[in-house]
């Protein structure tokens, strides 16, 4: 059984699930404030709870939480494959006051349910945090999979990474109303932008993209990864766990980054803002 099942009654428009209206005072150079309604993006704990048992607690964007937990079991390593993802149940708690959050259960296979237990990795997420919940340097995993390098990588020029780049934009509607979301999204060797998914923490949004695509059936498909954010190790370290060959980022990359790239074979653009971008080498 591998349905996925909301528990939280009717469904909400995402807008209304992601942004909350509130005001703010408009200030302007030698001019008087003025009020204006603006939208905030909302962000809420969401605890991921496999068989039961609470395995983390992020801070994201309370949308496509059921996407969010798959990705994030797939790309942390809890299971290895989406339909070993079952019976997920997304529990609302306290919307709309002070306590709102989420949980999201998922039920996992014993044998990877006995390996969750043995890592005790109960961390707690950050929007802007690489490593929460690590309680030592043993316990980091810098050591990335090899990933495939299907022929139209290694023919992938700037034109076809810059192709969704231009594209993004128009497919981020609560960034262009809150402008404080991070955006992660699928494209073909053409660059043609398939998916895009948002979140206010950069890590979710990959989570919730790689849970869109294994949901369908999409996972291994011929595509790259390209993200409005700085490229981190650990946004790396989920696409090789995943087998993505490429990943290129609006920003740069941090030093750890490169060498975990270069580990696993991906090839990384980064800086990649209309009409030039970078390739690491």
């Amino acid at each position: 059984m591998s349905a996925i099942e909301f528990l939280a009654g009717a469904p909400v428009l995402p807008a209304a699930a992601a942004l909350r209206p509130l005001l703010a005072q408009q200030w302007q150079c030698g001019g008087a404030a003025a009020m204006q309604a603006v939208q905030v993006a909302a962000e809420v704990p969401v605890a991921l709870v496999f068989n039961g048992i609470s395995h983390a607690v992020m801070m994201a964007t309370p949308l496509e939480l059921a996407e969010f937990a798959v990705g994030f079991a797939l790309s942390e390593g809890v299971v290895e494959q989406a339909h070993e993802c079952r019976d997920v149940q997304v529990h609302v708690h306290g919307e709309g006051t002070p306590d709102e959050s989420r949980a999201v259960h998922i039920e996992i296979p014993p044998r990877h349910f006995m390996r969750l237990k043995e890592r005790r990795r109960a961390l707690v997420g950050r929007t802007g945090c690489g490593v929460c919940g690590i309680d030592s340097l043993q316990a980091l995993d810098l050591r990335p999979e090899s990933v495939p390098a299907p022929a139209w990588r290694d023919v992938l020029d700037v034109q076809a990474v810059l192709r969704p780049f231009e594209a993004l934009a128009a497919r981020q509607p609560l960034n262009a109303r809150a402008g404080s979301l991070h955006a992660a999204g699928w494209a073909t060797p053409a660059g043609e932008l398939t998916e895009v998914l948002e979140d206010v923490g950069r890590h979710n949004a990959l989570d919730k993209l790689f849970g869109r695509l294994a949901l369908a059936g999409r996972l291994g498909e011929p595509g790259f990864v390209v993200m409005t954010s700085r490229t981190s190790y650990e946004l790396v370290r989920k696409c090789a766990r995943l087998g993505v060959p490429a990943f290129a980022t609006i920003s740069a990359p941090t030093t750890l980054a490169l060498q975990l790239a270069r580990e696993s074979g991906m090839h990384l653009w980064g800086l990649c803002r209309p009409p030039t971008a970078l390739r690491y080498v």
